[in-house]
């Protein structure tokens, strides 16, 4: 029997570093797919309809769609228009849009963090609150930039895990404490979409896939940020990566 271990794919951010484009993947990503999902991780470069995703389906054993500074264009969900200076990437989401679909109707693993949660909504058909902390009764969920990156990961509110859901079973209790860093968020979620977790203002802040054949899940917060570290982050990747290790050991039956 082999051993090798279970392929992930990351989708990357487009970025101008200096004057040249780069495909670029924060580094606390990769070692928590390495680390706590126990997993290879590769970076996919975000050529929208260029990606061959028949090569991505047969390399990979899961995605992983993480955290970014950029916002899915408001386009894709018939949002009104970013105020100006708002960053977007356009070349990730004509990527990672119609990727998440396929990925999930392929029987491919899928976990997807933060920007990644956003863009799981939207790819189902869901829509997202540009600037949650301007709600009538929500929390300030953005981290505070000038704090150091231990403050800015720090635990910042608790969620409310559905009873009976993927997430209670995964934590074993009926809520965690979680960090918070992002300034959009879920408005209308998607159909076909499950509420695993929410806020204390009523936010959603993870969800998983209906009918999804196996994992297909995503979290508004850091799991990646010290993974190791975290009780639940170590479960919520080991999840992740128990099913892309089950995914691979079919493939080579």
């Amino acid at each position: 029997m082999s051993d090798r271990k279970p392929v992930i794919g990351i989708p990357a951010d487009r970025r101008m570093l200096g004057p040249h484009w780069f495909h670029c993947v924060g580094e606390k990503y990769i070692a928590a797919i390495a680390d706590a999902a126990g997993a290879t991780p590769i970076l996919l470069p975000v050529l929208g309809s260029e990606l061959a995703l028949d090569t991505v389906y047969d390399v990979c054993d899961g995605v992983f769609l993480t955290g970014s500074p950029s916002n899915v264009e408001p386009r894709h969900y018939g949002g009104t228009a970013s105020r100006p200076g708002t960053w977007h990437d356009e070349s990730r989401d004509a990527t990672t849009l119609p990727l998440i679909r396929q990925v999930v109707d392929a029987g491919l693993p899928l976990l997807a963090v933060c920007r990644g949660f956003q863009e799981m909504n939207v790819a189902f058909g869901g829509t997202l609150h540009q600037h949650v902390h301007e709600l009538p009764g929500h929390l300030n969920h953005r981290e505070v930039e000038q704090a150091s990156l231990d403050e800015q990961y720090a635990p910042s509110h608790t969620v409310q895990l559905m009873p009976g859901g993927l997430f209670a079973g995964l934590a074993g209790r009926p809520e965690l404490l979680v960090n918070s860093l992002h300034s959009q968020g879920v408005d209308q979620l998607a159909p076909g979409l499950v509420v695993e977790a929410t806020a204390p203002d009523g936010l959603i802040e993870a969800f998983s896939v209906k009918q999804a054949s196996t994992f297909a899940v995503g979290v508004q917060w850091h799991p990646e940020w010290k993974a190791m570290s975290n009780d639940f982050s170590r479960a919520l990747f080991g999840a992740f990566g128990d099913a892309c290790r089950a995914r691979a050991g079919a493939r080579r039956r």
